[in-house]
């Protein structure tokens, strides 16, 4: 067996930046729909909070209330964590 590359002149059918893009999309497979939901998950988890921000100050029982702000916080932490992890090879 050779050690051919299937597609010898792939890089010459192709415009730089399309080759580039493609290349890039067989590194990372489907990262825009991944950020995608993060960001969706994130703006979940946002206006979650904002509902137990509001029914904290509209004097509901705060012993309910604050452990799920938290978890709703927590998930747009971890969101953004997320989001900002898959874009740390652009910022290079």
């Amino acid at each position: 067996m050779s050690n051919q590359n299937p597609l010898p002149n792939a890089k010459s059918r192709f415009s730089p930046e399309k080759y580039a893009r493609l290349k890039a999309e067989a590194k990372a497979p489907y990262k825009g729909l991944r950020q995608f939901f993060y960001l969706a998950f994130a703006a979940s988890g946002f206006i979650g909070a904002l509902s137990f921000v509001a029914r904290i100050a509209g004097g509901s029982d705060i012993s309910k209330d604050v452990p799920n702000l938290a978890l709703q916080l927590g998930l747009v932490a971890g969101m953004i964590a997320l989001f900002n992890w898959e874009n740390r090879d652009q910022a290079k």
